[in-house]
């Protein structure tokens, strides 16, 4: 096949090759955490790290330079022929975002890329077996090399970096764009501020707790797992271009524009986590489904890239708490839960509501209640800080995010494998990911007061079973702008206001205040 004339057909014909490789290792990641034998790890760390340094030098080779230079060239000629309107803005927006990750990749040595990937495969497989185990010490050696490599590879990118940024900044950056510590700490402080008095409130209130006999409520995992995928078929999962399996941790990711794919698990003596997460998971590859990703700017663009890991987790956690453990929802779906159960352990629809809302703080983030969560990601993100910045030994990591678990949540966790083991982020070297999760929360909040504002309240959709609505207003306000903004941007273009705790902490005084209401009645 000839080659394009055209420089940014060129361009999108070596994008293309660069994203299905990207989608080979994903697929690969995927299957290592679904399917894969244990035994097969060693060897799928040099598989994923082969593809790593193929990525990479693609990224960062001369060739791909010559031809983002081209492309940019190109651009510029039109504008100069007074063809600047014709010209899109998503075309210069493209180039700018291409050429800025082309300078991040040419920072970086290629033998840290493949370190990197072996690093995290290794750690990947430790860690799922030091969780099972309860043995951070056969950890702990992969999470020191990992930050070791996180740090050097940090010192590396700070060259491509417009503004100074310190080493966990410029480790978030690809999870959110632009984002700063002094920018965290000021949205994160009114959480740390007001979320353990509105604990403190719940649990002076006992009665809140009562509708649920969590001894009786036991589902068996066939029925959790028809529930979960009839809540699939509800909410739109088409089986063919979607596919649910089982993995240790729940997680979505994009095999290819017509490949989606979520994990979940179930928890013993737990009936609603598989069912929750599948919402949770299902919102990241609804927003997935409905990226920007047309004729114009198609699969290998960074516009049809999520804004940022923030506003993604936005749409998981939206479908999750705000639509799956809201009371209208409770009340259609609790029915189908006590068929399940074999009988009605939560004492009707209201304690089934309350049952979906425990508001009680526990050990476990993906379980965690929408007060605690918060806290949560406040105690990873400052442990991060502390690993990467701060001098803390890994070894100390386990007494440390036990002191720091009491500080904030006021409990203990009874092991490892239910603490500083829980989440796989850090041992896949994820380090500046965990505060996108606490943005999305507050996203979300914002997000849907502007949506109530424009379609009513979101409760009633959900109570008339037209859920499809919401879809249709984040896929109309939302799911488009991809990469053409970034988490802050988009904010204050939807809701015409920056960001802010206070729409999500006034959310949550709300809630608090129906839940403890119903448990009186």
């Amino acid at each position: 096949m000839p080659e394009p004339a055209n420089a940014l057909q060129r361009l999108h014909v070596h994008l293309n090759e660069t994203r299905l490789l990207g989608s080979i290792s994903s697929a690969l990641y995927y299957d290592q955490n679904t399917v894969m034998p244990a035994a097969g790890a060693e060897w799928r760390g040099e598989q994923l790290a082969l593809l790593a340094s193929q990525i990479h030098a693609r990224q960062s080779s001369a060739r791909y330079a010559e031809l983002v230079g081209e492309a940019e060239a190109e651009l510029e000629a039109e504008t100069k022929a007074e063809l600047g309107p014709s010209v899109p803005t998503e075309r210069r927006r493209n180039l700018q975002l291409v050429r800025l990750e082309l300078e991040r990749q040419r920072c970086l040595d290629p033998a840290l890329v493949a370190s990197l990937a072996r690093a995290q495969s290794k750690g990947n497989a430790l860690w799922q077996t030091a969780r099972r185990h309860n043995d951070f010490p056969t950890f702990a050696p992969a999470l020191a090399e990992l930050i070791a490599l996180r740090r050097e590879q940090a010192g590396q990118l700070a060259a491509a970096e417009a503004v100074p940024r310190s080493p966990w900044e410029v480790l978030a950056q690809p999870f959110e764009p632009d984002i700063s510590k002094t920018r965290l700490e000021e949205l994160f402080s009114p959480l740390k501020a007001t979320l353990p008095g509105l604990l403190e409130q719940v649990a002076a209130a006992p009665a809140q707790q009562g509708g649920l006999n969590e001894a009786a409520a036991e589902l068996p995992e066939a029925e959790q797992e028809s529930l979960c995928s009839e809540l699939l078929n509800s909410w739109g999962y088409d089986p063919a271009r979607c596919q649910r399996s089982r993995s240790a941790h729940p997680f979505s990711c994009t095999l290819g524009p017509q490949d989606f794919r979520i994990t979940t698990r179930v928890v013993p003596g737990q009936p609603f986590s598989s069912f929750l997460a599948t919402a949770h998971e299902w919102g990241h590859s609804l927003y997935e489904q409905g990226l920007p990703r047309s004729t114009d700017h198609y699969f290998p663009w960074p516009l049809g890239e999520a804004t940022s890991m923030g506003v993604h987790e936005s749409q998981s956690l939206f479908w999750e708490c705000r639509v799956a453990r809201g009371r209208a929802f409770a009340a259609r779906w609790q029915p189908r839960f006590v068929a399940g159960a074999g009988g009605d352990p939560w004492g009707g629809v209201d304690g089934f509501w309350r049952a979906l809302n425990p508001m009680r703080p526990g050990p476990t983030r993906v379980e965690a209640d929408e007060l605690s969560y918060g806290l949560h990601i406040v105690l990873r993100f400052e442990l991060e800080l502390a690993l990467l910045e701060g001098g803390l030994p890994v070894a100390d990591l386990p007494g440390e995010w036990n002191r720091r678990m009491v500080e904030l949540l006021g409990l203990r966790p009874a092991s490892d494998s239910e603490g500083c083991l829980q989440d796989i982020h850090w041992a896949e070297g994820l380090f500046g990911y965990f505060p996108s999760y606490a943005l999305g929360h507050l996203i979300s909040a914002q997000l849907a007061a502007a949506m109530q504002r424009q379609i009513g309240p979101i409760e009633t959709h959900v109570a008339a079973g037209q859920e499809r609505v919401v879809q249709q207003w984040l896929a109309a306000h939302v799911w488009p702008l991809g990469r053409a903004v970034n988490g802050e941007e988009l904010v204050e273009q939807v809701t015409g206001e920056r960001l802010s705790a206070a729409p999500f902490l006034s959310y949550l005084e709300a809630k608090v205040q129906q839940l403890l209401a119903s448990a009186h009645h």
